[in-house]
């Protein structure tokens, strides 16, 4: 274990401060600081000798966090990176953009703040990078079969990295002009440095890895083309399309899509050039959702210098501690203040959207709203409550419903299930033998730890279907849901 003592003597968590809302505005660089590696260490020794860890049961790759915890308390950071690296492919990615319900698990939080898992888990892999720890690790023999992976976001990565090391012939196909899924041009690089991504696309290609940007399957290539030209094909194209709000004036101009608003802003800090850009400088800007999509879009919107920046939520405001219907180690819900929330404009709750209302050039200029209400378990808009708030650009951040259907059923035939996902059975695959689905295309829109997680199983799985056994590590099974109690 760490510091057998530690959890007694520091019983407060130390993160690593925000860098000052006005300067961080300036840019698009990581909103946190440097952090200290005393404090690092003190607050990975407060990891106790847990006789059941539920940090592993919160995680759904299985983290080993106990261990590399105390690896990083005894200053042995290249192991702590092997022990990291067991189980997770991208801890740069999930140490930044995971909500970590692994520290919801911890059993240090039934009575004091858990152990900063999440930042000791950053400050391995970024300590590991910067002394050349993390070294290609190609297959030492090649097995002659072919997968082909679509989509290269998290899942797509990581079934990709577990298959080439198993010695396949792996290609990743994306449709992007960039490889990254939404790691490239969905997460602000006020979340997460591309950097981070180009280090770790770097090492997939020493290993063997192919990448094909794009490359449009359905389009380019049409499905079964590519089932026919590969032994294995896995899905991993994401839950991707949105959830809309069909109200009147649905249809005016200056009510987008989160995502259309993200992935053109990261696409122009890659250096592009949008044509019709949609830019939130000098606009009242309103964004309908609470989640993490629409914390980025009030970041973004607050460095393309808003005129004010207004968050809508149609539920109730989650509490500041955990509910009693949500007891440990089960991940509460609980009201949250992100970085972007921090640098300005205003949240409110029970805000139920009626209608869009145009100027007279056509265009959005306002949002009616009304209190919500809660009648018979649904919640509809309080007759009499309405008013009106400005708005000249309005950003749907409401979740997605699902993956895009059309050319993935049309022309490999595969069935979608209840929930519109592509239906699996227990191994990952589909009704098409040798197509397996990975991440939020099977499982619907989750966290990128689940992605991972699901890529690194389904990876298991093709290699047991191309060679009959695997030793692929398999954290988690398709029915899976959570791994709360």
């Amino acid at each position: 274990m760490a510091d057998p003592k530690g959890f007694l003597k520091t019983t407060e968590r130390e993160l690593p401060a925000r860098r000052p809302v006005a300067i961080r505005l300036m840019d698009w660089k990581e909103v946190y600081e440097q952090g200290d590696s005393a404090v690092l260490k003190r607050q990975a020794g407060r990891c106790m000798d847990c006789g059941v860890p539920f940090c592993h049961q919160g995680c759904p790759l299985g983290n080993l966090i106990p261990e590399w915890n105390d690896l990083v308390w005894r200053d042995e950071g290249r192991a702590a990176i092997e022990r990291l690296h067991a189980t997770n492919n991208f801890p740069e990615f999930t140490g930044r953009l995971c909500p970590a319900p692994c520290e919801s698990s911890c059993v240090l939080g039934i009575n004091q703040p858990a152990v900063t898992i999440k930042q000791v888990e950053v400050s391995i892999i970024d300590q590991a990078f910067a002394k050349g720890w993390v070294q290609p690790q190609p297959p030492g023999r090649l097995t002659g079969k072919t997968v082909a992976v679509v989509g290269s976001g998290p899942a797509g990565l990581a079934a990709a990295q577990q298959l080439t090391r198993a010695g396949h012939t792996v290609a990743v196909f994306e449709r992007d002009d960039r490889i990254g899924g939404l790691l490239r041009y969905g997460i602000p690089d006020f979340k997460m440095e591309k950097k981070h991504l180009e280090l770790r696309l770097a090492q997939m290609t020493a290993e063997g890895t192919r990448f094909r940007a794009n490359v449009n399957i359905g389009v380019d290539i049409a499905w079964d083309d590519l089932r026919a030209r590969y032994d294995a094909v896995v899905v991993a194209t994401g839950a991707l399309v949105p959830r809309d709000l069909p109200i009147p004036g649905r249809d005016l101009p200056g009510v987008h899509f989160a995502m259309e608003f993200l992935v053109q802003q990261n696409k122009i800090g890659a250096g592009g050039s949008i044509e019709a850009l949609i830019t939130a400088e000098g606009k009242h800007v309103v964004v309908l959702g609470g989640g993490d999509t629409g914390a980025d879009c009030i970041g973004t919107a607050h460095r393309q210098l808003a005129a004010s920046v207004t968050n809508l939520a149609i539920g109730k405001q989650p509490g500041t501690t955990r509910p009693e219907s949500q007891p440990w180690p089960i991940s509460p819900t609980l009201f949250e203040v992100s970085s972007a929330h921090e640098e300005g404009g205003t949240r409110q709750y029970l805000a139920s959207t009626v209608e869009f209302l145009s100027n007279e050039f056509g265009e959005v200029r306002a949002i009616r709203i009304a209190e919500t209400e809660y009648l018979d378990g649904r919640r509809v808009p309080k007759a009499g409550s309405e008013r009106e708030i400005p708005a000249d650009l309005v950003l749907l951040a409401m979740g997605f419903t699902g993956p895009e259907q059309g050319d993935l059923n049309h022309q490999l035939k595969v069935p979608f299930d209840g929930r519109g996902n592509v239906e699996r059975d227990g191994n990952y695959q589909t009704s098409q033998e040798g197509v397996f689905v990975a991440g939020d295309a099977g499982r619907g829109q989750s966290l990128i730890v689940w992605a991972i997680a699901e890529g690194r199983a389904a990876a298991a799985a093709v290699d047991e279907f191309l060679e009959g056994q695997t030793q692929l590590p398999s954290p988690v099974k398709p029915t899976d849901r959570s791994f709360a109690l």
